[in-house]
Order: C-alpha cells, then structure tokens, then sequence
C-alpha cells in the first residue's frame, strides 16, 4: 500500500462513520468497472466508499481534493459504455445506499428523490397516484436515478416523453471542494437565467456529485395499444415511421427491429417471429387518444404492403419487452462493434441504406436496432473470430465511411452521439 492510499484511507476512516469505507478485494472488483469494454482486465480502486447522506459525500470530495485523488461517482454499474472503469488510482463513491424517495407531491407532479433510488422503484411508488416517471431505459428494473441522470439516459419512451433532462427540475451537488449546491427551479416552468441543471444532467458525475433531484412525473395512460407492423425491407419500415410522422401520430413507443436482430431474439426467447422475414416496427399508444391513433396508423398502411398485428394481440407487446431487454447484438464469439447515433429523421432512409452496402461490400453482418421516433439508431457490425484480427482492422477502416457521410447527410445540422 502507497504512503498516499494510506493517508486516503486515515483521513476518510477519521471523517466518516464506520462501515462506509470499504477495502475487502470482493467490493474493490465488483466496483472496478461497468458493462463496458474498455479494458480486459480491471483495475482496482483504493477504495469503495457507500455514503448515506449528502455529508458524507461532502467529507469524501473534501479528502479528495486535498489529496489530489480523482472520485468516481457510481450507481448500480449498469451502463455499456465504460463510464465508471477505473484505470488509475481513484476513490469509487457508491452512492446506492443513499436510496430514500424523500417525497413525492402528486397535486404538483413532482418526486424528490436521492440518487441511488431505482427507477422502477420510483414508478411503483407514484403508479397509485395515476402517475408515472417517463424515462424507461433498458436497465429500468436495476438502474439508479443517479446513474439516469448521470448518463442523461432514454429509452422506449423517449420518443414521446423525452430524455431524462426532460424531466428533471432540480438537482442538489456536491462539487469538487465539497461546497453543496441547488440548480433548477421546483416548478415545471423557469425560464428566468442559466439552465445550470440541464448542464449538469448527462455531465457522468465529470462537473459533480448528484446528491438529491426533483423530477417531473407525468400521467399514467389510461390505456395502451401495441401494434407491430411487418415490412418487406429494412429501408421499407424507416420509410413507414416517416410514414406515421407525416400522419402527425405521435406514438410513447416507435422502435425498429431488423431481421437479424429477430433472428437473434427468436434464438434468445425461444419464438419464431423472423420466419416471415423484413423488418419490422413496433409502436405503443398511449393516452385517451390511443384508440384513434391507431385507427390512424390502420388507415396510413391500409392496401401496402404490410403486416399489421391484430388489434388487442398480445404478439406486439410481447415483442416490445424483448426489444426492450435487448438490442440483439449478443454475438460473444465475434469480433463486433456497435455505435448508437442520432440523425435527422427525413435521412435515416438513405443513411440505412448506405450502412447495408458497405456491409454487404465488406463481407460482414450487421444487425439494426433503434429507437427510430426519434431518430436513434444503433448498427452493430460483427465478423466471425475465424476470419482474423486483420479482417478487423479493415472491417473498422472501411465503416468510417457511411458515419462520415451523416455530416453530409444531417448538414445543416450537427451530428450527436445519443445516450442509449
């Protein structure tokens, strides 16, 4: 042990309550790393440390900086892109401890909540009071507020509801020195200086700690309806979603599932949706209006060339949850790269289009998975391991191409990478 992780350790043993430093090899391992790929092997912290209350944190940061030692800020660790990886030395502050949902006012629409709360625990806790948290990424079941924050995190949703900044008010941090502040307003309308908590929010805990959030709830629909619809083509079914939004139908849920990646679920579910081959969308309806909405979406397909699920059929609900569990990109013996991009809905035709002709020129699979109401896509490219690590190398060169070509594309507009 370092004469500086010595100290570390003395100074937060001396300035927090027992039990909240942790430095058994078990929790050092299991807070190394998140369900990204930055690194083969992990790196160890110098130690996990699980505050319970905002002066806990503050005591931590304070260390911290008169140590010069970086903190990593964590949730439950359930992100893919690698964002709470050690790779030096670093202080992991567990913030799950720190779970209480402080109050939740239904007359204003609003929860106050720590960040280590679950999201489907907040849903469950506000769902008697007719209302619901929007933001719904993958990981809803197990995922912390604090980390959805973080991230600034999706999800099905989102292509109704927004991302996670759209319904946060308030947040209360812990900065780099330990001074705690409050950014945001307690009302859904503020529009008086700096947007401050929108800064922070999506921020991965790089500008400070989220300690405490007022988020914005929204009214659970009185009814759903799920519709999966069958095209012929991949470039057919993007071309449908504009179709919709032509049609001004604003569905909570409009997702893409290629072929490949129904192939993937069948294998995954043990079902057989993929044998009428295409590609195939899936939207939600929510609200009073969901009935015409999709009356609406009946007539906008009436005499193409589309599958339409029967009305009420439990076989497009069914398929929703399974997108929702999985982007169909689990190919653990291939070499395999994914991106996650959000583009200009009038050019993800064109831009599909493309990614499947440099696929098919370079000999390689690629599988579609996307939240398409808002124009987030998510391509995944993979060759089999016996084709070699050059083979990959090239497989990498050559995919620059179609990315490249979404500032051609999205021009006037700046291309972004999307939060999954």
């Amino acid at each position: 042990m370092s004469d500086v992780q010595t100290k570390l350790i003395e100074m937060l043993q001396t300035a927090l309550p027992p039990g909240l430093v942790v430095l058994d090899d078990a929790a050092l391992l299991e807070n190394s790393r998140d369900f990204g790929q930055l690194a083969v092997q992990p790196t160890l912290p110098l130690v996990v440390v699980f505050p319970t209350e905002v002066s806990h944190v503050q005591d931590v940061m304070r260390v911290a900086t008169e140590l010069r030692v970086p903190v990593i800020s964590r949730g439950a660790g359930t992100g893919v892109s690698g964002g709470v990886h050690v790779r030096g030395d670093a202080i992991i502050l567990n913030l799950a401890r720190m779970n209480k949902i402080i109050e939740v006012r239904p007359d204003d629409e609003v929860a106050i909540v720590e960040p280590g709360v679950i999201n489907h625990e907040l849903n469950s806790a506000v769902e008697q009071f007719g209302l619901m948290y929007a933001p719904d990424p993958a990981s809803y079941k197990m995922s912390t507020l604090g980390g959805n924050i973080a991230t600034n995190a999706g999800g099905l949703r989102c292509a109704k509801y927004g991302v996670t900044r759209d319904s946060v008010l308030s947040l209360d941090i812990v900065l780099s020195d330990g001074r705690l502040i409050r950014v945001g307003k307690n009302t859904f309308k503020g529009v008086a200086g700096y947007d401050l908590t929108a800064l922070f929010t999506g921020s991965e805990g790089t500008l400070g700690v989220v300690v405490r959030a007022v988020l914005r709830l929204r009214y659970l629909p009185v009814d759903e309806r799920d519709i999966s619809l069958l095209f012929p083509t991949l470039e057919e079914a993007v071309h449908g979603v504009q179709l919709i939004a032509r049609a001004r139908i604003q569905p909570a849920i409009l997702e893409l599932v290629d072929n490949s990646t129904l192939r993937v679920l069948d294998k995954q579910y043990s079902t057989d949706y993929a044998k009428a081959g295409g590609a195939m969308v899936l939207a939600r309806l929510d609200g009073y209006g969901a009935i015409r909405e999709e009356d609406a979406i009946r007539k906008v397909f009436h005499g193409n060339n589309v599958e339409l699920s029967l009305s009420g059929a439990e076989v497009a609900t069914k398929l929703i949850e399974m997108r929702r569990t999985s982007r169909g990109d689990t190919k653990d013996d291939a070499y395999r790269t994914g991106e996650d991009v959000a583009i200009p809905k009038s050019k993800m035709v064109e831009y599909v289009h493309r990614l499947q002709a440099v696929a098919q020129a370079e000999h390689v699979d690629m599988r579609m998975i996307s939240h398409v109401g808002d124009g987030n896509l998510h391509p995944t490219f993979s060759v089999d391991p016996d084709e070699g690590k050059i083979r990959w190398n090239v497989l990498n060169v050559q995919l620059r191409a179609p990315f490249e070509l979404l500032s051609n594309l999205a021009a006037p507009l700046p291309v972004s990478m999307a939060s999954a």
